[in-house]
């Protein structure tokens, strides 16, 4: 996003905090309601233009908003989008896609106040690993002829009752309604609102063979050093890592195996 539909959904967010700030608030319901409007949005292009439209009275575009939504969600929910529609975007596409954010922050802040949040992130990154490693899997999750309720249950065969309900949520929407993300790129981006939920930088781990606790405490505390926050490790193991690890946080990578090493040392020699 650029320009107004930046500052639109950091305002929206904001919204949303202030909103689930109060336990009251079921924030898994607000979820459902939130992705519900995404779809909604996401099919009806002529009233999402009208929502979008620069040239209507904000207040216009969230009285409408009250008469679409209203007896259709909840009241709190009807009131994040009206104030969503009064905000200004750049872009019809990009309130969807901010109301569809919404709702995953929604489920991920439903999983932080239960204590599986921590969870959540581990099995995104896993469930990453595991669909880059099938090709199978991927082109059936990814299919355009599948149906959503074959894609569901087979997730559901993947991940029920082995995964966070939490999880199952993102994944599911992910997978049924794709929106014109690859399934990589829209598990990546579930991992980042994650890590962002708790004001932490994720750091993908590759080690030959698994880390001890011992190691990865000291090596979480030595790139919270590092970057001055706290980091998230989201671990893999690779048997061509032939010592030490890899690190890579964002776009940054710090080489410590022995195979980047030689490498290093072997490109240096030829030079």
């Amino acid at each position: 996003m650029n320009g107004a539909s930046r500052e639109a959904l950091a305002a929206a967010r904001e919204r949303l905090d202030a909103l689930t700030d109060n336990t009251s608030v079921d924030a898994t319901a607000l979820a459902d309601e939130l992705a519900a409007v995404t779809a909604l949005l996401d099919r009806e292009v002529s009233l999402r233009r009208v929502l979008t439209d620069p040239a209507q009275a904000a207040e216009a575009k969230a009285e409408l908003v009250g008469r679409v939504l209203g007896g259709q969600v909840s009241a709190e929910t009807a009131d994040l989008v009206a104030g969503v529609v009064r905000s200004r975007w750049s872009q019809s596409r990009d309130l969807v896609d901010a109301l569809e954010e919404l709702a995953d922050v929604a489920d991920l802040t439903a999983a932080q106040r239960a204590g599986k949040l921590d969870n959540v992130e581990d099995e995104l990154f896993r469930f990453g690993r595991i669909v880059s490693s099938s090709t199978e899997l991927r082109a059936a999750l990814t299919s355009r002829t599948a149906a959503g309720t074959a894609k569901g249950e087979l997730l559901r065969s993947l991940l029920g009752g082995r995964a966070e309900a939490t999880t199952e949520r993102l994944v599911a929407r992910l997978v049924t309604h794709p929106r014109g993300r690859s399934l990589e790129a829209g598990l990546e981006s579930l991992s980042k609102l994650a890590a962002d939920r708790r004001d932490r930088t994720v750091a993908i781990v590759t080690s030959a063979v698994p880390l001890s606790d011992g190691q990865k405490q000291k090596l979480a505390g030595s790139l919270a050093k590092l970057y001055g926050r706290q980091m998230h490790l989201n671990l893999d193991v690779d048997p061509e890592v032939l010592g030490g690890i890899r690190v890579q946080v964002g776009d940054e990578v710090i080489n410590g195996s022995i195979a980047d090493r030689l490498e290093d040392a072997s490109r240096r020699m030829a030079g």
